[in-house]
């Protein structure tokens, strides 16, 4: 039997993490394209994201019928950010007088790939990077390589990149609790064994 879940952050009501959810601002707004597969994930950190930043906005699917409403916001200006050879480093817009629409897909690399496919319109919007050498502090997943971050520190890095001197550390706080709760949850031998010094 499924225990109870909170309807908001959708963990289970004796790990709620609404209370150390921030209600943060920001100039730039933020559209989350969950894989449907990952709504159920023990780590959703992209919900965490969405709840905790004022000016987003969280769809789930693989394929967005209403991409290009979501993506033409009076406004702004849409970017993706995504790895790509052509794409702009996050601090070209650092100074920029239209604020962005940044759209963070959220998947596996395999997942969010099969997004860009399945979404011609999402794929052909210019991209942005962060900038390397970020240290991710999800110490549950392997990381595909180096500088690879959670979907939620990749937001928090570009936006503490778009709007300095502004912080969005708040952003991590029920992040930190989660990883702390899963680790708790399995044990110090198993995570040692699984995950320390990886």
């Amino acid at each position: 039997m499924s225990r109870p879940q909170c309807p908001r952050c959708l963990r289970p009501h004796t790990h709620c993490l609404c209370a150390l959810i921030p209600s943060l601002d920001s100039r730039t707004r933020v559209l989350l394209l969950q894989h449907s597969s990952e709504v159920n994930h023990a780590l959703n950190t992209a919900r965490l994201a969405a709840l905790g930043l004022n000016n987003a906005e969280l769809i789930v699917g693989e394929v967005f019928e209403n991409l290009p409403a979501l993506l033409n916001r009076p406004g702004y200006r849409a970017r993706l950010l995504f790895p790509a050879d052509d794409a702009q480093p996050m601090q070209a817009y650092r100074e920029s007088d239209e604020p962005l629409l940044l759209v963070v897909p959220d998947g596996t690399w395999r997942k969010a790939r099969k997004m860009l496919h399945l979404n011609p319109l999402l794929a052909a919007l210019p991209r942005v990077t962060l900038a390397q050498g970020g240290v991710s502090r999800y110490r549950l997943r392997k990381a595909p390589g180096p500088g690879a971050l959670s979907t939620i520190e990749a937001i928090v890095q570009a936006l503490e990149t778009l709007e300095a001197p502004t912080t969005f550390e708040p952003l991590l706080t029920p992040f930190e609790a989660l990883i702390e709760g899963q680790i708790a949850a399995m044990g110090a031998e198993v995570y040692q064994r699984n995950h320390s010094g990886k």
